[in-house]
């Protein structure tokens, strides 16, 4: 699924650290955890789409390995970030 571009300005204005911020780790990790939670959904409906679970599979690592950078750089921004997603039990 691709966001639309009004749902991703949406999630890049409330997880920026300046007004023209679009790449930094926790406008990704927020743009990849609206995604996880989309292809969550359709596999909930769809089990037996295996192409859909795989794309999941990649989405989840990239998101950890992501997350993994904001700790070890900028642990503050880190656990403001879970806590706003609700990621991490």
């Amino acid at each position: 699924m691709a966001l639309s571009t009004s749902a991703t300005a949406e999630i890049v204005k409330t997880h920026q650290r300046a007004p023209q911020d679009t790449g930094s780790p926790e406008v990704q990790i927020a743009l990849l955890s609206t995604r996880i939670s989309y292809l969550t959904e359709h596999l909930k409906k769809h089990p037996n789409d295996k192409l859909s679970g795989f794309g999941l599979s990649i989405l989840v690592s990239k998101r950890r390995r992501l997350l993994r950078y904001l700790k070890t750089t900028n642990l503050q921004a880190y656990r403001e970030l879970i806590l706003k997603l609700g990621i991490r039990g």
